[in-house]
């Protein structure tokens, strides 16, 4: 495991966030830091890689003390999926490992969602959310025979944030806070 990886990210995010840049800046070198984070599938502990056999799992990898961002592993067991879903803050989700399809959903005047297009996410991909765009959607394990794993990066600390699940066919809304699997914030870089 190399624990410089993930800090490096960590550092250069921070560093352009302290900038208090655009999102579409955000976006644009973000993106960039993120994709260097999953060129290689090399660093990620192994205890932040196990899939549950029910539902996918979310795994705090690092919460900025300034709840300025989030980095978490998404886990996902053959075929798992999530609800219809928002984040209320940009996201952008960096494929590690396996394969996912994104659907983005739009609210019709009769107050369902349709499926827009989907999008594919081989590993090296990276896709972007906002509430500014598009932050309606759901994200699946596109394998039924392997595990897939995306590192996400949220504008803010996604366990703690009140979001909404939808009903897809009536648009009805129920919030949530999604927590992690794993309840202690680790230390990557100076492991115990």
């Amino acid at each position: 495991m190399s624990d410089s990886k993930l800090l490096t990210f960590v550092k250069e995010l921070s560093l352009l966030l302290e900038q208090k840049p655009s999102e579409e800046i955000v976006f644009s070198k973000g993106k960039k830091i993120l994709e260097k984070l999953i060129a290689a599938d090399d660093w990620l502990p192994e205890e932040f890689t196990k899939p549950h056999p029910q539902y996918y799992q979310q795994y705090l990898l690092y919460a900025d003390p300034l709840d300025r961002f989030s980095v978490v592993s998404f886990v996902w067991g053959p075929g798992q999926k999530t609800p219809l879903h928002n984040h209320t803050v940009w996201g952008m989700i960096g494929q590690l490992r396996g394969e996912e399809t994104g659907t983005p959903y739009y609210r019709q005047a009769d107050s369902s969602f349709k499926a827009g297009h989907a999008c594919v996410s081989l590993p090296g991909h990276v896709d972007t959310v906002s509430p500014d765009t598009h932050d309606i959607h759901v994200v699946e394990n596109s394998l039924s025979d392997k595990t897939s794993i995306s590192i996400h990066v949220y504008g803010g600390n996604i366990g703690r944030i009140h979001r909404s699940v939808f009903d897809p066919a009536t648009g009805a809304e129920k919030s949530f806070v999604s927590g992690y699997a794993n309840t202690v914030v680790p230390n990557l870089w100076n492991p115990a």
